[in-house]
């Protein structure tokens, strides 16, 4: 069993993630890079938001840090095991509930909103679900084992077994000794890493850093009223109606019935030679006007 958990489903995760990433580039980039929902109403999207992808950013760094960073570096820069373990207790606590306040927003805004609660798919609520389990765990393991527990230097053992990992040198007993709720979280983690490339999460990728500040835009009140943006309808292919009393202007004229009658008779009346009467009468008036000056 061990190693199946520890030895064969981190590199099925692994692969899951590296081969999901490049098919989701390869025929779906725009989904890729699809990441804003602007029709509906965002103010739970402008708390949320924030909250889940500074605290995932803060999680996935201070993870990276305290797995990939061996015990021996962080002693010969001179930090000691009680305040490594202090500011990973405090750092990590922090940031995972800030991610799990945000998912709690967003999730909100996808059960409350009829619209975007229509469009919410599978995936979507795979998501939500495997990530808020990886968080609820993560913070479960820090509080019950390294807070009031009798705590346990995951340094030692998860830390020494995920370097062994991605350097091809695995090693499964090391996670035999590992309490219950580790075990639980890194299996999450693992769920998490393999259906990350097929959910919204692969939008991590694309989202440039001014949108964790501005993750929509509300058109209020407040604000006034937005310019044209790509894609918005020309008012000048569908103008306005003309309201009562306002003068008729441009070719819109002819539509008068002044001006139908003008045409009628000017098409009705030809000159000699076939001359329309119109251009006869002008010039008739032309010739006038030069026997005048005379």
């Amino acid at each position: 069993m061990a190693t199946l958990l520890w030895l064969v489903l981190p590199y099925l995760a692994l692969a899951a993630f590296v081969l999901g990433h490049v098919w989701r580039w390869r025929y779906d980039q725009f989904g890729w890079r699809t990441f804003r929902t602007p029709l509906v109403d965002n103010r739970l999207l402008r708390r949320g938001s924030p909250l889940v992808h500074l605290g995932l950013v803060a999680v996935v760094i201070g993870h990276a840090i305290g797995l990939l960073v061996p015990r021996s570096w962080t002693a010969a820069l001179g930090i000691t095991d009680a305040a490594y373990h202090l500011i990973s207790v405090t750092a990590g606590t922090l940031a995972g509930a800030a991610l799990l306040a945000g998912l709690v927003l967003l999730v909100a805004r996808r059960i409350l909103l009829p619209g975007l609660r229509r469009t919410t798919t599978v995936m979507d609520v795979v998501m939500y679900l495997v990530l808020g389990i990886v968080v609820l765990l993560g913070l479960a393991a820090t509080v019950a084992v390294n807070v009031l527990g009798p705590g346990h230097d995951y340094r030692q053992t998860v830390a020494v077994w995920f370097r062994g990992v991605l350097l091809l040198r695995p090693d499964p007993w090391l996670m035999s000794g590992v309490p219950l709720l580790f075990q639980l979280h890194a299996l999450a983690v693992l769920g998490l890493v393999a259906i990350w490339p097929f959910t919204r999460l692969v939008h991590a990728w694309a989202v440039p850093i001014g949108v964790l500040w501005q993750p929509s835009r509300s058109r209020t009140s407040a604000t006034g009223p937005t310019g044209p943006r790509p894609g918005d309808v020309c008012p000048l292919a569908y103008p306005r109606p003309r309201t009562d009393g306002e003068p008729v202007r441009g070719r819109a004229a002819s539509a008068s019935p002044a001006g139908a009658e003008e045409d009628d008779h000017d098409e009705g009346e030809t000159g000699r030679g076939g001359v329309p009467g119109a251009q006869a009468d002008r010039g008739n008036r032309s010739v006038a006007q030069s026997a005048g000056a005379r």
